[in-house]
């Protein structure tokens, strides 16, 4: 008997139908004349027709009691009565994606035993029964208790598919600094790679690939993006000082890995431009990969469509399409970074390598740069290319989907979009007016905050304290939500709007659950945003012994990603600090909301 029959219950019913369905089905035009249908079920020995239209669309259902009770009514003539006439309608069916849980529920709403189950196509593939669903609950609870249980097995099982997914994509940096000699490099990358498919091979063998409740996804997307920082450190470690000691080489890789898999940019390479070109290609390769991987992790996590609406946190907008949406976007994405790095090319920047590196950094919304001197004396037209990719990488997947598929202009998405673009000019306005910058230096820095982006061309300590305040408020609100920009996300503002309900007691009642939910969780994360902040700023202040204003600037860009620096950490700042500080761009990076989830369930 399962130690814990609760947790393998739960478990089960996270499985998707296609796993217990009955493949077994008997398929019968509407207009079969149910003696025909009798004679077919006795055959194929099955109790269930669903009924197909002249398209092949499942319209009804009928069972042998059907034809037993409807053709004995003596108005009934039995030679001539088809399926249609008998058939069970409308027909209540569960996609194959769905979960048993969600069976279950359908069945319960509707006083049924039986579903059939239809693909994306409409197609039936398939039927589930009750029965089928709690022999699997009865043999859950009577298995004996294993070394791991099902969830973490679960959890395991995914780990390993994300980290071999990632060993194969670091493979493209590797291979580059293999072609270009160096050897160092390549052999730093190649040593990542090699722990990532390693480590995603034995958690693969121990785990199994299975769908995640909430809480379970939440450790996942921890799990990986923790895993991906950690052996991330390795190309650091080949490129640090010699002089260094054990602590202060991990640390400082630690927080560089972080840096790029969370998309922060922060930077504690004073001259980049001395750093072999493989590797700063590396740098920017990690954030690509940690911020649109980490998207598709996402959605994968907590697919199907129910969790994704319920996970807010980390998109907006719907995604009903995942193999396309994936794909769409990639090809998109991939464009992007041909077209920026061709047009810096054009307008004078001629290492083609390292635009390549900059147009991944901007898109991703990292904000790690090629070389320290890639960004003075920019032409007006290579900062208005720039602009526009920090631009593209802070708007929603589903925007550019939509906007190849023509349907970028639905209005829950144009709502978030243009809302972006209202605080955004806003802001540009409002910090030239203060900072002394001219225009063209106003828009660049309002955009590189609004993004979390993160790209300067000089020292941002010297500002005045207004125009420091409108970068930090930028960098806290964000970007759009499902995007690779950090921040809390413009779709939480909206949610405020229900804060004068929640505090009258005669309105609260009104509200959704879901509703209620959503207000918490934004709630607390915009709590959580600038009190974490306001304790490091502290923390670094002190031990720096900078401003408190420009510890406060540093502290936001880490904990939103923004990437944005005063200047205040560096290669001296204390080890454990920078450790701490790499995890905080990890929470920054999983917006806190899925630390919250694995540890205050309820809120899920």
């Amino acid at each position: 008997m399962s130690t814990n029959p609760e947790k393998a219950i739960s478990y089960i019913l996270t499985k998707p139908v296609l796993e217990f369905m009955d493949k077994d089905v008997l398929l019968l035009n509407e207009n079969t004349l149910t003696r025909d249908a009798a004679r077919m079920l006795q055959h194929y020995e099955t109790d269930d027709i669903v009924v197909t239209d002249g398209l092949r669309e499942p319209v009804g259902i009928v069972t042998d009691e059907d034809i037993l009770r409807k053709v004995s009514d003596i108005t009934v003539y039995a030679e001539s009565t088809k399926l249609k006439d008998v058939m069970n309608t409308p027909l209540i069916v569960v996609n194959e994606k769905a979960t048993l849980q969600d069976a279950l529920h359908k069945m319960r709403d509707n006083n049924i035993r039986k579903l059939p189950v239809i693909n994306k196509k409409n197609q039936v593939i398939g039927i589930v029964f009750q029965a089928t669903i709690a022999n699997a609950i009865r043999d859950a609870t009577a298995t004996p208790a294993r070394l791991l249980s099902p969830p973490i097995k679960a959890i395991l099982g995914n780990l390993g598919f994300v980290l071999q997914f990632a060993g194969v994509l670091l493979l493209v940096p590797a291979i580059l600094a293999t072609i270009l000699g160096e050897t160092d490099i390549a052999t730093g990358i190649y040593l990542n790679t090699v722990l990532l498919l390693v480590t995603g091979f034995f958690l693969n063998s121990y785990g199994e690939k299975a769908s995640l409740n909430l809480q379970q996804a939440s450790i996942l997307v921890f799990s990986s993006l923790f895993l991906l920082t950690l052996f991330g450190t390795t190309p650091y470690l080949y490129v640090s000082p010699p002089d260094l000691s054990p602590g202060e080489a991990f640390s400082n890789a630690f927080f560089s890995s972080a840096a790029g898999f969370t998309t922060g940019g922060i930077s504690l390479f004073d001259e980049p431009e001395n750093l072999a070109q493989s590797f700063t290609f590396y740098r920017s390769f990690t954030q690509l990969v940690g911020g649109m991987s980490f998207i598709y992790l996402v959605i994968t996590a907590f697919y199907p469509e129910s969790k994704l609406q319920s996970m807010r946190g980390f998109i907006s907008g719907r995604t009903l399409h995942m193999r396309e949406l994936f794909g769409t976007i990639t090809i998109i994405f991939a464009l992007y970074i041909v077209i920026v790095a061709l047009l810096l090319w054009v307008f004078g920047e001629r290492n083609l390598l390292d635009n390549f590196s900059l147009a991944m950094s901007t898109l991703a919304t990292g904000g790690f740069l090629p070389n320290s001197t890639i960004l003075q004396d920019l032409l007006w037209q290579e900062e208005i290319v720039l602009m526009g990719a920090m631009i593209l990488g802070a708007l929603p997947f589903t925007f550019h989907y939509g906007f190849v598929r023509k349907k970028f202009l639905s209005p829950k998405l144009g709502k978030e979009v243009l809302a972006y673009f209202a605080i955004l000019t806003s802001a540009t306005l409002l910090f030239m007016a203060v900072s002394g910058f001219d225009p063209w230096g106003s828009a660049f820095y309002s955009v590189s905050a609004s993004t979390t982006a993160g790209l300067q061309q000089e020292s941002l300590s010297e500002l005045n304290a207004a125009a420091h305040g409108i970068l930090i408020v930028l960098m806290f609100i964000g970007g759009c939500g499902f995007s690779t920009a950090g921040g809390l996300k413009i779709f939480r503002l909206f949610h405020l709007k229900n804060f004068g309900n929640i505090i009258r007691k005669e309105k609260r009642v009104s509200l959704t659950a879901e509703t209620k939910k959503e207000l918490y969780s934004t709630l607390i994360i915009i709590s959580l945003f600038p009190l974490i902040a306001i304790i490091t700023a502290g923390h670094l202040s002190a031990i720096e012994d900078v401003s408190y204003e420009n510890a406060f600037f540093e502290s936001v860009s880490v904990i939103t990603t923004g990437g944005l620096s005063a200047g205040v950490i560096d290669f001296d700042t204390d080890p454990a600090t920078k450790v701490v500080l790499g995890f905080l761009m990890i929470f920054g990076r999983l917006e806190i909301i899925a630390i919250i989830y694995i540890f205050v369930p309820k809120l899920i």
